[in-house]
């Protein structure tokens, strides 16, 4: 690589900032569009202004065996941001990623079923982070996002951050769903995370910066949603409280 390659990349990734934060993206987001063209620059040399289909076609090859899916498209619309608004130029590689399709949360809509699943759902963080989805209407992400600090039990509210369209809201704390958060909360004791990964066990909790994995949410509820036989059913409904045992 020669310095001026190096120039210019870093001048093109920071007009790439520049229009991230002007189409008024979330932090979240800019993050990760911006840190796809830093993983792209690093893959090519910091050459990435005129990549073929081939080269892409490495790229994305190599990423999707060492990286989540939901990472390789992140870094797929990162370019593609990149290429429309810094190169002004369309897309060299139209369709060459499909992801598997992704796994949504089953609508259950009685309270029997609520208890079957969360009586199927061994993993004790698992159980209270579904009881918590589904007792508070939540999805998946805003669970995810869940910190100590939102749930307001003087007021029996929860502050949901960053819902759908970029917005906040706060939802009804149930005094059952409260229980059980401070039931489950005195095990892991972490400071800032409602629901620590558990790549340190039930005591590691403490010292935990990320929240449970995404994936591994799926892949139990998945597992669970066929042991109990149940299928997906719309519209959508909201379901009574069931309490977990913990």
């Amino acid at each position: 690589m020669n310095t001026s390659s190096l120039i210019r990349f870093d001048q093109h990734y920071q007009t790439h900032l520049q229009h991230l934060k002007l189409k008024g993206l979330q932090p979240k987001t800019i993050e990760a569009y911006s840190r796809a063209i830093r993983r792209v620059g690093d893959y090519f040399d910091h050459q990435i202004d005129d990549l073929s289909v081939a080269q892409l076609t490495d790229y994305f090859s190599d990423l999707v065996t060492s990286h989540s899916w939901s990472t390789v498209k992140l870094d797929l619309y990162g370019l593609k941001f990149y290429y429309a608004h810094v190169l002004c130029k369309p897309w060299v590689a139209p369709g060459l990623i499909k992801a598997p399709k992704s796994y949504r949360l089953p609508n259950i809509v009685t309270v029997e079923e609520v208890q079957r699943v969360l009586a199927a759902t061994r993993v004790v963080s698992y159980r209270v982070f579904l009881f918590t989805l589904y007792s508070l209407g939540l999805r998946l992400g805003e669970g995810l996002r869940l910190q100590v600090g939102d749930i307001d039990a003087r007021r029996g509210r929860v502050h949901i951050r960053d819902a759908k369209g970029n917005r906040d809201r706060f939802v009804p704390l149930p005094e059952a769903t409260h229980q059980v958060l401070r039931r489950f909360w005195s095990v892991h004791r972490n400071p800032v995370l409602l629901f620590p990964n558990r790549h340190g066990g039930r005591t590691g909790g403490a010292m935990a910066t990320t929240p449970l994995s995404r994936g591994g949410v799926r892949v139990a509820l998945h597992k669970v949603i066929q042991t109990c036989g149940l299928k997906k059913r719309s519209p959508r409904t909201a379901c009574a409280t069931a309490m977990p045992r913990t």
